[in-house]
């Protein structure tokens, strides 16, 4: 029996659009990977397949026990909840401290049973993990990759039957990825991962592509797939050809037949008018005529909406591969020095001092492991943290894109973000730099809650792009989230970029591609 299959599974969003119609599927490998361009609904395909939306039509049967590590958005605020808490072990953990500060209470004995060791034993496995080994610190305190990690350690300790995994290696460092790879290789179960991390990818057994047009799926790893890919996108610009050509042909061969008609019908009225031959036979030849023509411009009519329909449905296909671009507004900067850091010691992380020198032009990789404070050096060149110590001068306007795409405002339409937060762009030009992305039609005037994490990433940096002061940009992880052909696209914009950047990635693919000019490592204690 198969661990999940899926039977025409339909989601239609509030506003009338069917993200995917009719998916059908059957998971028996043991390594899955689901892929597809950003906003085509994979998330939500995941949360369906683990039970936490309903489908608009269709039907889902799986193992009871699956595991859900779905993408995190939102930003942890409560200084309370600690690792202890995360983990379920924060009652216990509480117990033994009452107790050996003398609280004799049979509760909390109950409560302990043979756990005495339970907080030594979770430190290890913390410390052994590379996380802080303790447990009652707040989460709000870890790093989006050291939390990142905490979540997977949890679902991977589930040994759950299927794993379903929604871009776990998301904020993870290096490191991090490899300990993750890891994990999936040696887990029992059965895992299906939504990533768009070609290293993952390729550790799978089979590729799931999900799109418009429905899901296919291919046997072997990424590169299998994407070679694949390419004799069906060559195949599928052939055949679009030849549907062209066709379609040319009976437009060709129907105006021809128009023409034909047209003299026969100049040749009918020149003998009606002679009187050559009796009305009652030009009367039959005619209605034999217009019969003939009848038939012929249905059969006609028929073609052609065959060959219209083929056509769209190739144009359709054709269109999942049209490349997007991300438009940089056109301002020139200056060469001068715009950020300074002397002696800088940050509020959190790494307490080894800072010191650092960025020009106007300079393109940043800003590295460093999970939790050795890279958002955080963001955030207070912004103003929003305050050194320990250290020096900080900056003489130029910044722009923030952090990791949860904060700037985009969930209540707001795409069009609405865009038009409010970039002075003296016109709507028109706006909806164009939309469709750049792949936001086109009736989707602009959508709040922009609806959109997937990669899509609401791309309008960010579509709104940091078209600034009119050509900000230094500190963008903190933006490729996360997006597709592998987003992230080409965004390197590509930010080659483009004429002023400065500082950039956190993981992804060093993606750093290379950036072309960047100077590297800042940030180092533990």
């Amino acid at each position: 029996m198969p661990i999940l299959n899926a039977n025409n599974i339909t989601y239609q969003l509030d506003n009338g659009r069917v993200l995917f119609d009719n998916v059908s599927f059957t998971l028996t490998k043991s390594r899955i990977g689901l892929v597809g361009r950003n906003g085509v609904g994979k998330s939500l395909l995941a949360s369906i397949l683990a039970g936490q939306t309903a489908p608009t039509k269709g039907t889902v049967s799986t193992t009871n026990s699956l595991a859900y590590f779905h993408q995190q958005s939102e930003v942890l605020d409560d200084d309370t909840y600690t690792v202890a808490h995360f983990l379920d072990s924060f009652d216990v953990l509480n117990a033994i401290e009452r107790i050996e500060k003398g609280d004799c209470s049979p509760l909390l004995f109950d409560l302990v049973g043979d756990a005495w060791d339970l907080k030594n034993q979770l430190s290890r496995q913390l410390k052994d993990i590379g996380l802080p080994d303790e447990p009652f610190l707040p989460c709000k305190q870890l790093s989006g990759g050291q939390f990142t990690k905490l979540r997977l350690w949890k679902t991977f300790n589930s040994n759950a039957a299927l794993l379903i995994l929604d871009e776990p290696s998301n904020h993870l460092d290096s490191d991090s990825k490899e300990w993750l790879l890891t994990r999936i290789r040696q887990y029992r179960g059965h895992v299906l991962i939504i990533s768009h991390d070609r290293i993952l990818l390729n550790n799978m057994e089979e590729i799931w592509a999900l799109s418009s047009t429905g899901m296919k799926i291919y046997g072997g790893n990424f590169d299998n797939y994407l070679d694949q890919l390419n004799i069906e996108k060559h195949a599928t610009d052939k055949q679009l050809a030849a549907v062209i050509k066709q379609k040319r042909n009976i437009e060709q061969q129907s105006q021809k037949n128009i023409e034909k008609a047209a003299r026969r019908a100049s040749q009918g009225n020149k003998l009606r008018h002679s009187g050559s031959q009796a009305k009652v036979l030009l009367d039959k030849k005619k209605d034999s005529a217009t019969a003939s023509t009848a038939g012929r411009i249905r059969n006609e009519q028929q073609r052609q909406n065959q060959i219209n329909k083929r056509e769209q449905e190739l144009k359709n296909k054709q269109q999942q591969n049209t490349p997007q671009s991300i438009v940089f507004a056109d301002v020139q900067s200056k060469a001068n020095r715009v950020i300074s850091l002397i002696d800088g010691v940050l509020p959190k992380g790494s307490s080894v001092p800072i010191t650092l020198f960025i020009n106007a032009n300079d393109k940043v990789h800003l590295k460093g492991r999970n939790g050795v404070g890279k958002s955080t050096l963001l955030k207070t060149i912004i103003k929003e943290y305050t050194l320990k110590s250290g020096e900080l001068t900056t003489n130029t306007p910044l722009f923030y894109v952090d990791q949860h795409f904060s700037l985009v405002q969930p209540n707001l339409s795409v069009l609405d973000n865009i038009i409010t937060q970039c002075a003296n762009l016109s709507v028109v030009k706006a909806r164009t730099l939309l469709a750049g992305i792949g936001i086109r039609n009736d989707k602009v005037f959508q709040n922009a809650h609806t959109l997937s994490g990669g899509e609401k990433m791309k309008v960010a940096m579509l709104i940091a792009a078209n600034q009119p002061t050509l900000p230094m940009l500190l963008l903190d992880e933006p490729d996360n989230h997006l597709d592998i052909d987003a992230k080409s696209v965004l390197a590509i914009a930010l080659n483009q970029y004429q002023g400065g950047f500082i950039l956190v990635t993981h992804d060093e693919g993606f750093s290379i591609e950036c072309n960047l000019t100077k590297t800042i490592v940030l180092e533990h204690e």
